[in-house]
């Protein structure tokens, strides 16, 4: 019967030989894609996120850093009727709190001035567009981002991004 000392011993060859595979596998990754097409998530210094909050403490929660991260894409998606309007909306307006502009790409045609007013969206400061194709619209929300001038740029709804006929 093996001692524990031999089991252990087994165990560490295993690993071993696993880390080793996998330090291969890294390698060749590297040469075939160049340095930094992977990397370990724990060796580089994390860098603190600037973001935007949701305005909902749970959602802000949820995204684990507090908001919508400045500068990335983030799709909010979902069935009809699940507010994801309403939650582009609330981080409108807390973008607009901190001094912030942002434009809201009206693709349906359905923005409801009112009720983002009451979200606490400033309607004079609110940017909106409602274009007639998808291309329109994606040409327009290209158009802002190279502006650099934006805060957010929302785009409601991607399902409606048709293509001339």
């Amino acid at each position: 019967m093996a001692t524990k000392t031999e089991e252990k011993t087994g165990a560490d060859k295993v690993i071993a030989a696993r880390n080793k595979n996998l330090d291969l596998a890294i390698q060749q990754i590297a040469k075939d894609y160049g340095e930094g097409a992977i990397m370990r998530l724990g060796a580089e210094k994390i860098v603190d996120i600037d973001v935007i909050p949701t305005g909902n403490i749970l959602i802000d929660r949820a995204l684990g850093v507090g908001g919508f991260p400045r500068g990335r894409v983030v799709e909010v998606f979902g069935p009809e009727s699940s507010g994801k309007t309403t939650l582009t909306l609330t981080v409108i307006a807390q973008a607009q709190k901190r001094g912030g502009l942002a434009a809201f790409i009206d693709v349906e045609h359905a923005l409801d001035p009112q009720y983002a007013k009451k979200l606490g969206v400033n309607l004079d400061d609110l940017l909106v567009s409602q274009p007639s194709s998808g291309e329109e619209a994606l040409r327009i929300c290209e158009t802002l981002i190279r502006s650099n001038s934006l805060d957010v740029i929302v785009v409601d709804s991607v399902a409606a991004l048709v293509t001339r006929a």
